[in-house]
């Protein structure tokens, strides 16, 4: 995560009413020498998440109600889940209509609290509506609340592949968090333009089981 992750929308979700999504494939944005053998899987990740900002610039962070459509009729959570979302930044998708539809229909929601850097994220239980105060890295998480582990989590990210690979922001904290969470279901949310051939990755690195994209419901059986 980084200063470019500012708060996505202001206002209503409704004023979105025809969603687009006009960014280039990252295929057409990715760098050739990512593929080379050689190159140090820290340059490859950060020559990727350069492109991968650039990439979904041009996408409605509205098209997150379809998204949230799709994981509604494919992969809603189990009755009694708890569900971790987290509150969208300067482009990516938006999460939030999903978070609403399961907090209607009873699922407790948490956000993620950043720790210090080299720690997995804490979460705490949050409303929609309820007060955010701001975090570290222009992040905004809930200043009070019970701390409680998620059965179930929405993932951002940069660029994902259809193996499950996921480029996230560089802190790692995702990674540590979900290896913690062993028993958890992990689903990344992402604009289907923010697939890549190969997401690079390394031992510590956690593949994702699903993901979701405006477009449908990816399985990656990872």
């Amino acid at each position: 995560m980084s200063n470019l992750r500012e708060l996505a929308l202001l206002g209503s979700w409704s004023k979105y009413l025809a969603p687009t999504c006009n960014s280039r494939s990252m295929e057409d944005v990715t760098p050739t020498a990512m593929a080379a053998p050689h190159f140090p899987l820290d340059a490859e990740k950060a020559a990727l998440r350069r492109h991968a900002f650039a990439a979904r610039l041009g996408c409605d962070p509205a098209l997150g109600a379809a998204m949230a459509a799709h994981v509604l009729a494919a992969a809603a959570p189990p009755e009694g889940a708890v569900v971790a979302g987290f509150w969208p930044m300067g482009a990516e998708i938006d999460p939030r209509p999903l978070m609403q539809a399961l907090a209607e229909r009873g699922h407790a929601l948490v956000l993620p609290v950043t720790p210090p850097r080299g720690q997995p994220l804490r979460f705490r239980r949050w409303q929609p509506g309820e007060p955010l105060a701001p975090g570290p890295m222009g992040t905004s998480q809930p200043a009070a609340g019970e701390w409680l582990d998620p059965d179930w989590l929405l993932v951002p990210l940069l660029a994902f592949d259809r193996r499950g690979g996921r480029l996230g922001y560089g802190g790692g904290y995702y990674d540590r968090t979900l290896a913690g969470l062993p028993n958890s279901t992990a689903i990344g949310i992402a604009f289907s333009t923010q697939e890549v051939p190969e997401v690079p990755t390394g031992p510590l690195d956690q593949r994702l089981p699903m993901i979701a994209t405006e477009s449908g419901l990816i399985v990656t059986g990872a």
